[in-house]
């Protein structure tokens, strides 16, 4: 006679099919390597040459993006010095005076347009790929000349059209959130990594601290 089931074992079956979602991330984030050590290459040699991040994100992908901006004006695994990055969401009285007098829509789009300039990395953050206000912020920085990046769930999607370039992950919202903090962090390797290599195009010497122009 088979035993009815538990809440416990319930509960670590639930348990394990999250997990199991969480490898397939992984895998799929493998498959990305080398486009996530050029994201990392790429950033900082922009950082190094002055220019800014700018990342924002909706509930958990904020969470995430603002781990980015702090990884980066901190330090990642090792020392080294600060460089530019501001989440944008992370301003709340910004956040709610353009969203009470412009609407959510435009709470990230209005910094993009006030902060962004030429050469800068506006990075964005999305289980979905559809939410109004980043799509909003992917033309705010193609309008400012910045390069938009998007980290995303399943594509193609609205945002990753809007973008210069994109990673889409094919899973549920909670283990894409997930795998953005592996990305994340994945970046962050490369970054640190490509700090005084000949693969980036300026010394860290020249660059004053966080970036400031």
């Amino acid at each position: 006679m088979v035993a009815a089931p538990t809440p416990e074992t319930v509960g670590a079956g639930i348990v394990l099919e999250h997990l199991s979602g969480l490898g397939d991330v992984v895998t799929q984030l493998a498959a990305e390597a080398g486009h996530l050590s050029e994201w990392g290459r790429e950033l900082c040699t922009r950082l190094i040459g002055g220019h800014r991040l700018l990342t924002c994100g909706n509930g958990g992908s904020a969470a995430e993006a603002q781990h980015l901006s702090a990884e980066i004006v901190g330090r990642f695994e090792g020392d080294r010095p600060p460089f530019s990055a501001i989440a944008l969401h992370a301003d709340s009285s910004s956040v709610t005076a353009i969203g009470n007098d412009y609407g959510f829509d435009e709470v990230f789009a209005r910094q993009v347009t006030a902060h962004a300039r030429p050469g800068d990395i506006v990075l964005l953050l999305s289980t979905s790929g559809r939410s109004p206000n980043l799509l909003r912020a992917a033309e705010a920085a193609g309008a400012a000349g910045a390069t938009a990046w998007a980290l995303t769930g399943p594509g193609p999607n609205p945002l990753a059209e809007r973008c210069d370039d994109w990673i889409g992950l094919d899973s549920r919202a909670s283990n894409v959130q997930e795998g953005q903090l592996i990305a994340i962090h994945a970046i962050c390797c490369a970054f640190d990594a490509y700090l005084g290599s000949p693969a980036v195009t300026a010394p860290v010497a020249a660059v004053r601290p966080g970036g400031v122009r």
